[in-house]
């Protein structure tokens, strides 16, 4: 963390986490509620420090605006605006049983997940993955919470087993992924709904608001778990499009063309083509460049994590990516970050 700042609190403003809460209920629970607001950076930080999880504090010096801590919603996921009102840095442990996701509403800063800079504005970090940022006076953040019980259970509603770990999302949210930019439009829509007098009247229709975010995240978001979430699983998806996308997920690693695919499907070329653009607004090859990219990634975290050794052109070059550069564009594409940065060692913030 810089230098020049004037403050630090932490350990008697640290309390057990709360994690539960995202989960309960209670008055207010699902309607927006001022948790604080006033000069008083140490209150606020006790107030955070409850709905979250513990972390240290640095506050910096400069101008100093009033902060707020706002709970917009409280039912099967949480969701809160949070601004400080001056210049913080915040190094939190490994989260608990929870998944933390912002969304800058204001103001800059830098956000670290397990040790690394997200490059993308909007982040998610899960249990287990240390959390750290630096985010200037302006700041102004919406964060939703999941408690890690409701993302296994939309882990559960597709393969019927829940998860073997926690997943382990991607860090950065590219938002240049149409899909992506829908599901935090989805979010913010969401925080603006709350404030409704819908919210208050409809639980239902907020429970709805909470599928689309969870079951959203899981469906579109890279995860250690994606190859346990096929979409070819889904009874609704037609039998031949089932048949293509299990070749892709068997025969990765090997030369697979789209025939090979429409040959596996049992269909014609043009017919596969045409239930891909359909179904997934995608072409076969774009879906099996994507099942690529996923078990790229995964090999390049077990290199990061020290369990496996290569380098990124020997991972890229095995699961069939031999254009060393456009495989970097596809891969910064989907994950927010060029594939080297994914292979470094963990290491922890600055501090």
């Amino acid at each position: 963390m810089q230098g020049g700042y004037r403050g630090r609190t932490c350990g008697a403003a640290v309390r057990e986490q709360r994690a539960g809460q995202a989960g309960r209920g209670g008055p207010g629970a699902g309607t927006p509620h001022t948790l604080f607001e006033g000069d008083d950076v140490e209150a606020l930080d006790e107030v955070v420090t409850g709905e979250f999880s513990p972390h240290c504090l640095r506050v910096g010096r400069g101008d100093q605006a009033p902060g707020r801590f706002r709970r917009l919603h409280r039912q099967g996921l949480a969701l809160y605006e949070l601004r400080w009102g001056v210049p913080v840095e915040i190094a939190a442990g490994e989260l608990p049983d929870f998944y933390n996701i912002h969304l800058p509403l204001a103001g800059g800063g830098t956000v670290w997940v397990a040790g690394r800079e997200v490059t993308a504005s909007c982040s998610v970090a899960g249990p287990g993955m240390t959390l750290g940022m630096s985010l200037s006076a302006g700041a102004d953040t919406l964060i939703l919470c999941l408690p890690r019980a409701v993302v296994d259970s939309a882990v559960i509603a597709q393969t019927g087993e829940p998860p073997a770990a926690a997943l382990r999302f991607a860090p950065a949210l590219a938002d240049g992924d149409p899909a992506v930019a829908a599901w935090l439009g989805t979010a913010r829509a969401f925080a603006r709904f709350t404030a409704s007098p819908l919210a208050a009247r409809s639980p239902l229709a907020a429970a709805h608001f909470e599928q689309a975010l969870v079951h959203g995240l899981v469906d579109l978001q890279p995860h250690d778990h994606f190859a346990t979430l096929p979409a070819y699983a889904h009874p609704a998806l037609p039998r031949a499009v089932r048949r293509a996308m299990a070749y892709c997920e068997e025969h990765a690693g090997e030369p697979v063309s789209v025939a090979d695919m429409a040959a596996a499907a049992r269909v014609s070329l043009r017919t596969l083509q045409a239930r891909f653009r359909i179904d997934f607004g995608a072409t076969p090859a774009a879906y099996l460049r994507r099942v690529r990219l996923d078990r790229v990634h995964q090999d390049l975290l077990r290199i990061a994590d020290g369990s496996a050794s290569g380098t990124v052109a020997e991972v890229a070059t095995r699961w069939g990516f031999t254009h060393l550069s456009r495989f970097a564009a596809y891969y910064r594409e989907a994950y927010g970050q060029v594939p080297s940065r994914t292979a470094e060692r963990r290491c922890s913030p600055p501090a």
